[in-house]
């Protein structure tokens, strides 16, 4: 059974599966995975910069997604509206266009990343996200 969404009007519409299709993205923790993307491709947008790394094959199940914001990017109430708007995108944007083996990392920006129309820092994670896979090949 799936689980209903909320549709463009507001009302709960059921029986559409692709609409109710969600796709739980792993979260990178440990410091060292944050630290070999680091030394991986990245792409710096207005609103962040995004970083990706290929995992070995022996490692290589899932999709799985860092967030961070540092002092820079303003008081802890900043950054974390930040980071929840990091997730947001992450969750609507690399849970159709992630791929499998690959660690990905949003970094906020100092007074961007929580000002930002929403819909220009998705429109600016599918775009790096593209450019970084064409790069990967």
């Amino acid at each position: 059974m799936t689980p209903p969404q909320a549709s463009p009007s507001g009302t709960i519409a059921s029986g559409d599966p692709l609409a109710a299709v969600s796709l739980r993205l792993s979260t990178l923790t440990k410091r060292a995975d944050f630290q070999r993307a680091a030394r991986a491709s990245r792409v710096a947008t207005p609103g962040f910069i995004l970083q990706m790394r290929r995992r070995p094959v022996s490692e290589a199940t899932g999709i799985r997604v860092g967030f961070t914001c540092s002092k820079k990017v303003g008081n802890a109430v900043a950054r974390n509206r930040a980071k929840r708007r990091l997730r947001e995108i992450a969750r609507l944007v690399l849970g159709r266009h992630g791929r499998d083996g690959m660690d990905y990392v949003l970094i906020g920006r100092h007074e961007m990343t929580d000002k930002l129309p929403f819909a220009q820092l998705q429109a600016d994670l599918l775009g790096a996200v593209h450019n970084l896979h064409s790069k990967a090949g």
